[in-house]
């Protein structure tokens, strides 16, 4: 057999530090991943209950239902997220979620989970890829970044929560990277980058409605490269970046349209979302203030640095900084949420890391001894500084993690399916403001009455009409049961509207305050519509089991928010 001559002509040296500098971008990557996957155990089992609603339509899609919160109803999009809830009905199909345990731990946690940790393993990798071509030390830049997303609860905590910010975030990574190489190689008019951004934006759009600003990306990174002698041929990259957008993401609008009757999703019209006001553009301020500034400052002047040097990173490095631009952009628009810990701010933690990562490690690389020294110095304060933020945001969220999946199918699911079991009648229905854990244990007809996945709520709570809403509530859809968690019986007017005490029993309230549990834990009502009792021997019945179910599993919210609740979730459980 002859010898190989492609391999004759590599020296063994040469073959060796290409294996080692391979290795060493696997084991940079593998660290990181690993250190983000350590601080995403410490929040235990815990999903967030709106994480769930995604959960119940891939659920009705897996097994053939359409995209629908429960079968039998008609089609809502209570979700806003299509790629994630697809890539979770491919999980169901295959049989690794919504099916049972793996390893002891339930599915529809551990796979979620494992997903949004795949999804970090694919954000470094493209980490390292963008970082090969601005700094000598890509695989340290990677790792460094990795651990300061590792070390952030902003980002781990919405990348273990079941929420589809774990493909958000890889998407917006995918564009940024597609644009850095194309710069660095000189091709970034060349058609297939302006289709390859514009697809990967339509991801991004479609993870979450406001990644439809990545589509301006490329143009933007096109425009800030223009040449004269170049005009024609910016335009039609731009235009084939924009038609690799709109092809899928326009699709998915036909879809939409047809299938819901809408061009946003059902949520978008629950919520609202107001015009952007004067005010929003501190936002960013809320931002430096949770990593310290210190930290910020720090970050602002490594990369002023690397921008002020004469070197090709400078350039290229506007692929990274446009789309980190674009998500402060979003940040800025979209009102608060109500989750907390930053929710949306996973792309900007994402991108921000990557820039710090690189332009610390071409500092340090142009420093001389003694700038070294101030900058070490420098690192050690900023993180030390940051690390008490941090620990103290993480410890928050473990003592009470923001609407836990399970507490809500075991205080309100199950319970509720309980009621309806002394009830004794068919075809019941429920109204209902936490909806993911009901979607997924519940068997009576929910009505949400949080409007994200009802049409017909979305519309009165986007008016602001609460009038309307209970107008419709209680003349036309007539829920057989009402619960209520928190003070949303007050923020929608029930208490006040003579008609809630005319028209249902009230079975259990809890007696707040439970110290340091947050209130839409455990302060909770049931209430049964009154023509559905047979008899004041009934209504005692429910009442006692309601208080003899609910009272324990409040008590166990105040020391085990982060537990699961069982090896599956189906339709009508009561344990």
């Amino acid at each position: 057999m002859e010898p190989n001559p492609d391999e004759q002509s590599v020296p063994p040296v040469r073959r060796s530090g290409v294996l080692a500098g391979r290795v060493g971008a696997v084991a940079a990557i593998a660290a990181g991943t690993a250190l983000i996957a350590a601080h995403g155990f410490v929040y235990g089992h815990w999903i967030m209950d709106d994480a769930a609603i995604t959960f119940g339509y891939a659920r009705n899609v897996a097994d053939g239902y359409g995209p629908v919160l429960q079968p039998g109803l008609d089609p809502v999009e209570g979700y806003s997220n299509p790629v994630w809830m697809a890539l979770l009905a491919l999980g169901a199909l295959v049989g690794l979620f919504d099916h049972g345990t793996i390893f002891g731990v339930p599915d529809y946690v551990l796979f979620p989970k494992a997903l949004g940790i795949a999804c970090c393993a694919g954000i470094l990798t493209l980490f390292y890829f963008a970082a090969k071509v601005l700094t000598p030390r890509p695989r340290l830049a990677t790792l460094l970044a990795g651990a300061a997303l590792a070390a952030m609860p902003s980002f781990v905590i919405w990348i273990v929560s079941g929420l589809e910010n774990p493909v958000y975030a890889l998407f917006v990574t995918a564009v940024a990277t597609v644009l850095v190489r194309a710069i660095a190689a000189d091709r970034l008019l060349n058609w297939r980058t302006g289709a390859l951004a514009g697809v990967l934006a339509a991801g991004a759009a479609l993870s979450r409605p406001d990644g439809a600003i990545y589509a301006g990306a490329f143009g933007i990174v096109a425009l800030l490269f223009l040449r004269r002698d170049r005009i024609k041929q910016t335009f039609v990259a731009c235009v084939i970046s924009v038609g690799a957008f709109a092809v899928p993401f326009g699709a998915y609008l036909g879809y939409r349209w047809f299938t819901f009757h809408r061009l946003v999703p059902n949520t978008a019209v629950a919520k609202d979302q107001p015009l952007p006001a004067l005010e929003d553009l501190g936002k960013p301020s809320l931002l430096v203030g949770y990593v310290g500034w210190a930290a910020a400052l720090l970050v602002v002047g490594l990369v002023a640095a690397t921008l002020a040097r004469r070197t090709p990173t400078r350039v290229q490095m506007a692929g990274l900084l446009v789309p980190l631009g674009l998500a402060v952009a979003a940040f800025c628009v979209l009102q608060a949420d109500w989750m907390g810990e930053y929710r949306f701010a996973t792309p900007i933690w994402t991108l921000g890391a990557l820039i710090a990562g690189v332009s610390l490690t071409v500092v340090w690389d142009a420093s001389r001894l003694r700038a070294r020294a101030l900058l070490a110095l420098g690192l050690v304060v900023a993180a030390a500084l940051a690390s008490v933020q941090f620990e103290a945001s993480a410890r928050s969220w473990r003592m009470a993690a923001k609407t836990p999946l399970c507490i809500v199918v075991e205080r309100d699911a199950r319970t509720m399916n309980g009621i309806a079991d002394i009830l004794g009648r068919d075809g019941l229905s429920a109204g209902v403001i936490d909806l993911g854990g009901q979607s997924m244990a519940s068997d009576l007809r929910l009505i949400d009455l949080a409007g994200l996945g009802d049409a017909k709520m979305a519309e009165y709570l986007g008016a602001a009409d609460l009038q309307g809403l209970r107008d419709y509530t209680f003349t036309e859809a007539k829920p057989s049961i009402i619960t209520f968690i928190g003070t949303w019986d007050t923020t929608l007017g029930f208490t006040t509207d003579a008609r809630f005490d005319q028209d249902y029993y009230l079975v259990y309230q809890s007696a707040p305050p439970w110290p340091g549990i947050l209130l839409s834990y455990n302060r909770v009502g049931f209430w049964v519509r009154k023509e559905l009792v047979a008899d004041q021997a009934q209504l005692a019945r429910l009442r006692t089991y309601t208080h003899d179910r609910v009272e324990p599993i409040l008590r166990e919210n105040a020391v085990a928010n982060r537990r699961d609740c069982g090896p599956v979730l189906r339709p009508g459980q009561t344990e």
